[in-house]
């Protein structure tokens, strides 16, 4: 037991891809070859080869965690990604499917049954159930709530009706409480005879009679002070506290700030209600980091990365035609251009290069200020002090790589006008970029959404127009 753990430490997810894709592989081989033979008995002799072959890539899945089966089957293709979810244990189809990723987790309860719905879910915690939950069909949900006992069905109706994104939504109620005024050698005895403790408990929920949070005994404590002294003295009377309606994000934040493995979370009046985990958060992260890679790319987060061709296609079409209209009205800045470029050849093959650079430059500021907004660190105080300092690097960069590109302009075309009029483009079209960088996801945040949907797209249309518009403008000002 103790050299499987081991083997499962030290073996990497990849590796485990790529055993059971040549499982697969080997299995669907065999299977073609038995098939197409003739032999008597031949559908018995089908059937044990196919059994013996499940059955090494059945035994391979039972040594994995839950995460690394959710990791393999969403590196596989659908056909593939059945056959395995079908070689899964019942038990752990619950623990699978909230590892999964959303788009995943639709294929997957595709496959099933109520019946297998009802049952994997059933086996979850209740935060779990609560993630789980609007992904099932509505008739599988009400057949699931009344499967649990009363206690478990309220939490799990007190955590659907917070928004998705809130404290409220991710925390468990899975927690142990403690009175100020026992002692230490009490809270020891109780703990003893709980004999088990939740997940991530680095601390115990220090409550009065009516059950409002008055503080916080981390467990070191309580195992390095006298047995008579009481959790009142030694207890945390500040802890960092939520409640259900905060956002995750801050949440989040704060996890990372304080280094907290576990938070509790009060009601209104302070109430102890549940507690907010430090697995939870970083999935969250996960979660939110994913979502705005794809975002970025004008991407949804349900995509499956093997879903089908016409599924995928209407998932994309939206950001093409947003960049379909952003390119055609930078195709009619040049067109306005078109004779100053008859006249001067050249120009249509320097112009991408201002516009290549601006791009780069507003895709920089823009991260910046994403990043800075997701983490809360740009407010009213400060904004105007980043964008003076954004500007003031564009403005450098823009003086350096532009006299570095009219003096490569000058020695390809031996033209002093056209170098010197790259020069003052790529200044002018760094600066257009980094506050096109700074300003695209302001405002984006300042509509209520996700500053990371949608920023590249216009900080890409914003510097493509206006160095082509910079550009093309100063050569007919000056060389034409």
């Amino acid at each position: 037991m103790a050299e499987d753990r081991e083997n499962r430490i030290s073996e990497q997810p990849e590796d485990s891809i790529r055993q059971v894709m040549d499982l697969i592989a080997r299995h669907r081989l065999v299977e073609n070859l038995v098939h197409k033979q003739d032999m008597p008995r031949h559908e018995l002799v089908e059937s044990l080869v196919h059994k013996q072959n499940l059955a090494e890539l059945q035994k391979k899945l039972d040594q994995l965690h839950p995460a690394d089966v959710a990791y393999i089957l969403e590196a596989l293709p659908l056909e593939d990604r059945l056959l395995v979810w079908d070689l899964v244990k019942a038990e752990r189809d619950g623990d699978i499917l909230i590892e999964v990723s959303d788009a995943v987790r639709e294929s997957l309860i595709a496959s099933m049954d109520n019946q297998e719905l009802v049952a994997a879910a059933a086996s979850l915690d209740t935060d779990e159930i609560a993630d789980l939950a609007p992904d099932l069909p509505r008739d599988v949900v009400q057949e699931l709530l009344r499967s649990l006992d009363e206690t478990k069905r309220a939490q799990v109706v007190s955590s659907l009706s917070y928004r998705e994104d809130s404290v409220g939504a991710l925390m468990d109620y899975d927690f142990v409480t403690i009175r100020a005024d026992v002692t230490v050698e009490a809270a020891l005895r109780y703990l003893r005879r709980l004999g088990d403790l939740p997940s991530h408990t680095d601390k115990l929920f220090v409550i009065e009679r009516d059950g409002t949070l008055i503080g916080v005994l981390p467990l070191k404590r309580l195992l390095i002070h006298d047995p008579e002294v009481h959790i009142a003295a030694i207890m945390v009377d500040d802890p960092v506290s939520f409640q259900p309606e905060d956002d995750a994000s801050d949440a989040a934040q704060a996890f990372e700030r304080y280094d907290l493995i576990t938070a509790p979370v009060v009601d209104a009046r302070g109430k102890l209600i549940g507690r907010l985990t430090v697995d939870v958060v970083v999935d969250f992260i996960r979660a939110q980091t994913e979502s705005d890679m794809l975002a970025l790319a004008g991407l949804r987060e349900e995509e499956d990365l093997f879903t089908t061709v016409w599924k995928a296609a209407k998932n994309r079409w939206m950001w093409l035609a947003i960049n379909l209209c952003t390119a055609l009205v930078a195709s009619r800045v040049v067109g306005a251009f078109e004779g100053s470029i008859e006249k001067l050849a050249a120009l249509a093959a320097l112009m991408p290069i201002v516009a290549g650079l601006g791009g780069n430059t507003g895709n920089q500021t823009g991260t910046l200020v994403v990043r800075g907004l997701a983490l809360g660190l740009i407010n009213r105080d400060n904004a105007m002090r980043l964008l003076v300092k954004e500007l003031g690097i564009s403005l450098l960069n823009g003086a350096v790589w532009g006299g570095v590109m009219g003096v490569v302009t000058y020695l390809l075309y031996g033209n002093v006008g056209l170098g010197a009029v790259m020069a003052l483009a790529m200044l002018l079209n760094l600066t257009v970029a980094a506050l096109a960088g700074f300003l695209a996801p302001t405002l984006i945040d300042r509509l209520g959404r996700d500053p990371a949907f949608g920023t590249a797209v216009l900080i890409t249309f914003i510097t493509d127009s206006m160095g082509f518009f910079i550009f093309l403008g100063l050569a007919t000002m000056f060389l034409l």
